[in-house]
């Protein structure tokens, strides 16, 4: 007994696998049983007796039996020829109608070979070739039949070879709507795993900006103090002493900061996750010291009061500062000075980094991976980025990141 009630079930799966594994063993199993039944009912007399059809009343002849096996023998071949067998098994109907003088009921035959066209065919065809088998099976019924024209012998021919047209389009239809169903759900499931790989995609680019950003900022704060150390250690050696702790403190800086950036990549339940909060505004002051202590004097102006910004705008406007101060350590020059203004406009907050140096190298033309992955980060969250040179020397950053809509949405999410 099966859990859902019906003993029968696996059995008669199994049985439809086997079956559909080798079509033309089914066939021919099909076609056995229509003969027997047309054998059997060649023997049955339907005006045998006043209380209707009787058994043994009569016997086919053997022009009968003859027409009757190659009705059955064609629908052998019925899939690969449906066409064929159906005027086949047609036209042993029409001659067993016509030259016997006890007609058998071959007709069978090419109601079973009207139904596999129906099903394998478009619907224009088989209404053309069941119209057409209907018409002449009827017309050789009532004019050579033996029985009166009117009646209901003739009428069944018609109604049989309707009901295998009518029947075989339903179950084409329903086929095609199965697959047409299956399809649809693959065609699904590929969407859903494009769509998994391109987020895939956008969560590395994500991982691959954040990494070059921390990176690259600390790196150079390293670079400028390792330089200093070096150039001062003769003649002042306390001051270069200082740079070194600088030094110390950016690069242990740098290995924490990397460190929780590839610490998303590890699994929920790992141990060593980061539990710490991302970088943002929030440690705006922390970032701005490292770049005082490195020689570049910066000023902070903020408008928003320090308000609460969704965590990818926070993050966002964070590393978009930190590039943009990086970059003016490294190209403006050791005289430059830096101002940063956080501005909450509307819907909107502007991130602005302005330096008043002069560009010590021309920079490479479309930007190079730090203004790339600026304007990335910004155009992912649906706001503008302009950087550029400032009318009388220096170079001006500004970004204008929305607080509402796609990014609140993706904070949301």
């Amino acid at each position: 007994m099966t859990t859902n009630g019906t003993p029968l079930a696996a059995p008669l799966a199994r049985t439809r696998h086997r079956l559909r594994a080798h079509p033309l063993a089914f066939d021919a199993g099909l076609a056995l049983v229509v003969l027997v039944c047309m054998v059997t009912g060649s023997f049955t007399d339907p005006h045998g007796s006043p209380d209707g059809p009787t058994f043994g009343d009569r016997a086919p002849t053997a022009f009968g039996l003859v027409l009757m096996l190659l009705g059955a023998a064609a629908l052998v071949f019925r899939r690969r020829r449906p066409i064929t067998v159906l005027a086949a098994t047609a036209g042993f109907s029409l001659i067993g109608l016509i030259g016997d003088e006890r007609p058998a009921p071959v007709t069978m035959s090419a109601v079973v070979a009207l139904f596999t066209v129906a099903s394998r065919t478009d619907r224009p065809t088989t209404w053309r070739l069941g119209l057409a088998t209907m018409t002449a099976l009827t017309f050789a019924a009532m004019v050579f039949g033996p029985t009166p024209w009117y009646a209901q012998e003739n009428l069944g021919v018609f109604a049989w070879t309707g009901m295998a047209a009518a029947a075989g389009d339903a179950v084409r239809s329903r086929r095609a709507f199965v697959d047409a169903i299956r399809e649809r759900a693959e065609r699904a499931e590929r969407s859903r795993e494009e769509e998994a790989r391109r987020r895939v995609a956008e969560e590395r680019l994500r991982i691959a900006r954040d990494l070059h950003d921390v990176v690259a900022h600390h790196i150079a704060l390293v670079n400028v103090q390792a330089g200093v150390a070096a150039h001062v250690m003769d003649k002042r050696p306390d001051q270069a002493k200082e740079a070194l702790a600088h030094v110390r403190t950016a690069s242990r800086s740098a290995l924490d900061e990397l460190r929780a950036t590839v610490g998303l990549l590890r699994q929920s339940g790992d141990p060593e996750a980061p539990t710490e909060p991302v970088s943002g505004l929030a440690v705006l002051d922390d970032l701005l010291t490292t770049f005082r202590n490195a020689g570049l004097p910066v000023e902070l102006a903020r408008t928003d009061g320090g308000a609460a910004l969704p965590a990818a705008v926070d993050l966002a406007a964070y590393r978009i500062i930190q590039e943009a101060l990086t970059n003016v350590r490294k190209h403006a020059g050791p005289e430059a000075r830096a101002e940063v203004s956080v501005v909450r406009v509307g819907r909107t907050v502007e991130v602005t980094v302005l330096d008043d140096g002069p560009l010590l190298a021309e920079p490479v033309p479309g930007g190079g991976h730090g203004l790339l992955g600026m304007r990335e980060r910004v155009t992912a969250l649906g706001g503008t980025l302009t950087a550029a040179p400032r009318y009388g020397g220096g170079f001006r950053v500004q970004a204008i990141l929305p607080v509402t809509g796609r990014s609140t949405g993706e904070d949301a999410t």
